[in-house]
């Protein structure tokens, strides 16, 4: 397993993770969830991700128990903090000085952990201001309870605002962003955030690289019942059919390329220098060695490759503009 930076800040991440949303403590229980830790850190993996939201609680609970097999100078673990576990109490939600202290603390217990590395704000908050984040943030870190913060699924001009306040303030600056990234979602990664990979040394740390499971081919034929879709509708893109046809033509590219159609997408995502890691999740061994297959292919996309992905995606190509 091959490793990169992440952004400026000289910490390495294994170029594929393990994200828990959806899987751990929703499809696994504590044996399941043992299994799969010991056989990604075997394969070279040091990153797994997790959020105080991911199964109310229970996918913290899950890991941090799996994860005390491990010496923790070899991980690299991150949470993040916003919806809090599905409690309604009016200060178990949001980005306040308060929510973030508790959050992450209430976090650290369930992980069983003193420290995570990364520590992500999972939302902008509209009801906190940007100063407020980042106090609360650089005072966390201060305190030892996290190594780096950074963002999930913020706008370019908001990770901004908080970089610029904290660097004119004395204070720790974001260093990483956490967004949806895959060959249908591409604006944020390939355009809106080249302005912070260049001033700010930005690293990303990307999520459903197969587009919610399209990616994989298994909606060639409509929805099946028990699906990641069919029991979650509310991810069902207005577009849904139109990409489902342009996965059947990536599947040919991946067939010539001698991979599934799921490791093309991991692939893909692999090729973009400003990626820090492309998290993969799995409820099953032999899901996740599938997924962890898919960087052995990342240099066997030549242009040649990139080209026709291009023209089956039929759209405007930011790709190019990685530099």
């Amino acid at each position: 397993m091959e490793y990169r930076t992440l952004g400026k800040s000289g910490l390495k991440l294994s170029e594929l993770s393990l994200g828990s949303w959806l899987t751990l403590g929703d499809k696994t229980d504590l044996d399941a969830t043992k299994e799969l830790c010991r056989f990604a850190f075997d394969q070279g993996i040091n990153f797994f991700d997790n959020a105080e939201i991911y199964a109310n609680g229970a996918s913290e609970l899950l890991m941090g128990e799996a994860l005390r097999d491990f010496r923790r100078e070899d991980l690299v673990v991150s949470t993040k903090i916003f919806f809090g576990t599905g409690r309604q109490g009016p200060n178990e939600m949001g980005h306040s000085w308060k929510r973030l202290v508790e959050g992450t603390k209430n976090s650290l217990r369930r992980l069983q952990l003193d420290y995570v590395d990364l520590l992500f704000c999972h939302r902008k908050d509209d009801d906190t201001s940007v100063e407020e984040t980042v106090r609360a943030m650089d005072m966390i870190i201060r305190q030892g309870l996290a190594f780096y913060w950074g963002t999930s699924e913020w706008e370019a001009n908001d990770i901004a605002a908080a970089a610029e306040f904290a660097e004119k303030n004395g204070m720790i600056p974001p260093t990483m962003e956490q967004p949806e990234y895959n060959m249908f979602h591409r604006q944020k990664v390939e355009k809106d955030f080249l302005p912070l990979y260049k001033k700010f040394g930005l690293g990303t740390t990307i999520w459903s690289p197969t587009a919610s499971g399209i990616l994989t081919g298994k909606y060639r034929d409509g929805i099946p019942k028990g699906s990641r879709l069919d029991q979650n509708p509310q991810f069902i893109p207005a577009d849904f059919d139109e990409r489902v046809e342009k996965a059947k033509g990536l599947e040919k590219v991946a067939k010539e390329l001698g991979c599934t159609l799921a490791q093309l997408s991991i692939a893909w995502c692999l090729k973009n220098p400003h990626v820090s890691t492309v998290m993969v999740g799995a409820s099953s061994r032999s899901q996740l060695e599938e997924n962890l297959k898919s960087a052995q292919f990342k240099e066997q996309l030549t242009p040649d490759f990139m080209k026709q992905i291009e023209k089956i995606l039929g759209g405007v190509s930011f790709h190019t503009t990685r530099v």
